[in-house]
């Protein structure tokens, strides 16, 4: 598996990727990442100032995976969300979610970012031990004006506690 940051081409198999992770766990319709108007142009919305996303692809160049970082939208500037976390079922399980959020985090970390703010949804236990692992703990409300009203698990991630 390879992780490289997100290009124009990549574009249209993320979304589908996305959407139908989306699909599988029941989050469809409003209030979730599929209603972001962003998912029509991942590279364009990522590739700016304190912004990226990586995707992973495996051994035949195909995108099987991804997740990003951006400011997080009505909070302050030392918040950041990981975003867009969503993996094929293929890939799940091989170790390569922990390894590309380290790399979300490390990078958010190094531009200055105090804290890293995340929504989920309670059934997706997986996604939510992978958070733990690496740090985040369990807030009772979401934060920020990301839209996502569908989600119902939120965590936050203190920077100055993460190694």
């Amino acid at each position: 598996f390879n992780i490289r940051p997100i290009t124009a081409k990549d574009n249209a198999k993320i979304k589908e990727l996305i959407e139908s992770v989306l699909i599988e766990f029941g989050a469809t319709g409003g209030g979730f990442a599929s209603s972001d108007p962003e998912l029509k142009a991942m590279s364009e919305f990522y590739n700016q100032e304190n912004k990226f996303y990586f995707v992973i692809e495996n051994s035949d160049g195909d995108v099987v995976g991804g997740a990003g970082i951006a400011p997080l939208k009505g909070g302050s500037g030392q918040t950041c969300e990981l975003q867009k976390m969503y993996f094929l079922p293929e890939i799940r399980g091989h170790g390569l979610g922990f390894k590309i959020i380290r790399l979300c985090l490390d990078k958010a970390k190094q531009q200055g970012f105090q804290f890293c703010y995340l929504e989920t949804l309670d059934h997706m236990t997986a996604a939510q031990s992978l958070y733990r692992k690496v740090g985040f703990k369990k807030v009772p409300e979401p934060m920020g004006e990301t839209g996502h009203f569908g989600c119902n698990s939120f965590f936050l991630l203190d920077f100055n506690q993460y190694s």
